[in-house]
């Protein structure tokens, strides 16, 4: 708070139509996140809502500012959400032991709809007597995740702009490198998961068009199939996701 007047200076310099977009959302947002302040994650709607007023309402906003640039089409809704949801799950999933173990209180976003197929409590994931569990959850929530990738692949072949497409694509695809690095991964219990450093320049810098986009796509979706387990009840779940990649 003790730089907002720098955040209102800035706000009130932009156009009208900017102001506008960012007034709307930002109202927006603030209204549901305080709905969840005493509300927990129950089931997977609820989650899904969480994820909206979060990250969600985040797309609609980048969109309404592209249109208001003249750069972009104002695009669907439903896209922009699923732009904003992916990214949001991937966190969520990525960050359980760090938001398990934030003191005062921890912070549980994993769906009870999800997690309590495998534990009575989200915080018994972690522990080590539970690690074949804690994967199968872990390989659930990824899994829905991955029900929002096919939106974000049409919403960032629409955009005309390369410096809009960067922008939203080099995040997208650090998510589904992310999701393929946390599938089945029981390092997600016992400390931070992230892509490699000299990957994610590789990304930064490999990005530039659609099809480098299908490319990381694809190559990531291959590495996390690669991973399914055979004969176990999500593989279907799994590969049914991925086969819209």
């Amino acid at each position: 708070m003790d730089n907002f007047r720098q955040v209102s200076t800035a706000f009130l310099e932009l156009g009208e139509g900017y102001q506008k977009a960012i007034e709307e959302i930002t109202r927006r947002m603030g209204a549901g996140m305080a709905k969840f302040i005493c509300t927990e994650v129950e089931t997977i709607d609820d989650y899904d809502e969480y994820c909206h007023y979060v990250a969600g309402l985040v797309g609609y906003g980048l969109s309404r500012l592209f249109h208001a640039t003249g750069t972009e089409d104002l695009a669907p809704d439903h896209l922009s959400n699923s732009m904003g949801l992916f990214l949001q799950k991937t966190n969520i999933i990525r960050d359980y032991l760090e938001d398990i173990n934030e003191i005062p209180r921890c912070r549980m976003f994993w769906p009870r709809e999800i997690w309590s197929k495998y534990v009575d409590k989200l915080e018994d994931l972690k522990y080590e007597e539970n690690s074949e569990k804690a994967v199968q959850c872990l390989n659930d929530m990824v899994t829905n995740a991955l029900i929002h990738a096919q939106d974000c692949l049409q919403y960032m072949s629409a955009l005309k702009d390369n410096s809009n497409f960067r922008f939203c694509a080099i995040p997208q695809i650090m998510a589904i490198g992310t999701c393929a690095i946390c599938y089945n991964n029981v390092k997600v219990f016992r400390g931070v998961v992230k892509m490699r450093r000299g990957l994610t320049a590789r990304v930064i810098d490999e990005t530039k068009s659609i099809s480098d986009v299908y490319s990381a796509f694809y190559e990531f979706s291959s590495l996390l199939e690669s991973k399914v387990c055979s004969g176990v009840w999500m593989q279907r779940k799994t590969e049914s996701s991925l086969a819209y990649i």
